[in-house]
């Protein structure tokens, strides 16, 4: 299934012209496919067999109630990073009990939310979390499902901002010193240790690190069993990667047999917490081009999108496939794709091959469903773009655009100002 396909020249989400929902809902403006959802959770739900697992979506990637609605419709559980994210998985009629807490640095509010609503694990960081887990949970008379994240030392061939298991990286604890850690956790009150976790980095695009990994991981385990540690599921984490070019991804059937191999026989659980491979290819960024203008070493394309609707590639040079919604025209060009933001970073593709179209043409940029809408924010006091979710031939508005009064809600001017103005 292809949710973004071309007929009679243009460009369709599912059923839906790009057209018409940019006429109807104004640009820029993310859409989504319902059906590329179910089949990028599917595909990967399906990949790890019967055996026993868990799947859960990242939230960080795309966050929109109506996205974590559906997946939970689907059987998904959710790996959140903030009290914030888990307030969203509740709104949405997700499971608290399908929840894994991840992040380095949760504070006691957000421990405390945790294990008020029974998710079913924290994923601890290090000793002095530990330690605060354990106490927030005694004095909420309460025993605290944690999981170790260790740290794997796995070189994981991708951007440095999103490598997380290199022994620089600020994530989990040194896999030399996780079993002696794991015996010190043992003894706390309110703590069970019921996993180990590790997140090697995000869009990989070889099964290799994953196997190391896993691999790494498989020693620890044995040597916890040796020592009486009641685990009960292992969890490896996501980061497949997918094609926004030229990468060549493995399958998520490659990448779980990546995993089982690198675990080996075991009857723990398999949790993992893929967000980009689900999310990513579900949507795009459909923007306007406003005007074309030629510098003196570069010709540009300005559009009505900026590096505060998609950060992604100012903050780690990605690059995303960028075409027309309508029939390309003939001609092509070469030039920059920049926004309106006052910054030099502000540009959606450099050098890009493009068709040659006048201002007012409407163009997608592909493979923004993922850390596109959850990245945005209101840099230069810009509106952030509503969001849309397509299924087959009809649409929803499942967030409106921001409107100029939702840029300064919550800031008050004090009454001393405004007597000082009179």
């Amino acid at each position: 299934m292809r949710p973004f396909a071309r007929h009679r020249g243009e460009l369709y989400c599912e059923g839906v012209p790009l057209r018409r929902i940019a006429g109807e809902v104004g640009t820029p403006a993310y859409v989504y496919s319902r059906a590329a959802f179910e089949e990028g959770f599917t595909a990967v739900d399906r990949a790890l067999g019967k055996a026993p697992h868990l799947v859960c979506y990242s939230v960080k990637a795309c966050g929109n109630l109506a996205v974590l609605a559906l997946l939970s419709g689907l059987g998904s559980g959710f790996d959140v990073v903030s009290g914030g994210e888990l307030s969203r998985v509740l709104a949405a009629g997700g499971d608290p009990a399908r929840v894994v807490f991840s992040g380095v640095g949760k504070t006691e509010d957000e421990i405390a939310l945790a294990l008020r609503e029974g998710i079913l694990c924290l994923n601890a960081e290090s000793e002095e979390e530990l330690s605060v887990i354990s106490r927030v949970a005694t004095r909420m008379r309460r025993r605290a499902a944690v999981a170790l994240r260790v740290n794997p030392g796995v070189q994981a061939h991708t951007h440095p901002h999103v490598a997380t298991a290199l022994p620089e990286s600020k994530f989990g604890v040194p896999l030399a010193r996780a079993r002696r850690i794991c015996r010190d956790a043992a003894r706390l009150p309110g703590v069970r240790l019921a996993g180990i976790t590790c997140h090697v980095g995000s869009q990989i695009v070889s099964v290799a690190p994953f196997a190391a990994a896993a691999g790494r991981l498989r020693g620890l385990l044995a040597a916890l069993e040796r020592d009486g540690h009641p685990i009960e599921h292992v969890d490896l984490g996501g980061g497949l990667g997918v094609a926004y070019g030229r990468e060549r991804p493995p399958t998520p059937a490659a990448w779980a047999l990546a995993l089982r191999r690198g675990l080996g026989p075991s009857k723990l659980r398999l949790v993992v917490e893929p967000g980009r491979v689900i999310a990513a290819n579900a949507g795009v960024l459909v923007t306007r081009l406003l005007y074309r203008k030629r510098g003196s070493a570069r010709a540009f394309a300005v559009v009505d999108a900026g590096m505060n609707d998609l950060l992604r590639p100012a903050l780690y040079g990605a690059v995303h496939a960028i075409e027309p919604v309508g029939p390309p025209a003939a001609g092509s060009v070469t030039l920059d794709v920049v926004g309106p933001v006052c910054e030099s970073a502000d540009a959606l593709r450099r050098r890009a091959r493009v068709p040659d179209l006048p201002a007012g043409s409407l163009w997608a940029v592909r493979a923004a469903g993922a850390y596109g809408f959850s990245m945005a924010s209101n840099y230069n006091s810009r509106p952030r773009p509503p969001e849309v979710l397509v299924s087959g031939r009809r649409f929803w508005r499942i967030r409106r655009r921001e409107r100029p009064a939702d840029l300064w809600r919550g800031e008050v001017i004090p009454e001393v100002l405004h007597r000082e103005r009179r």
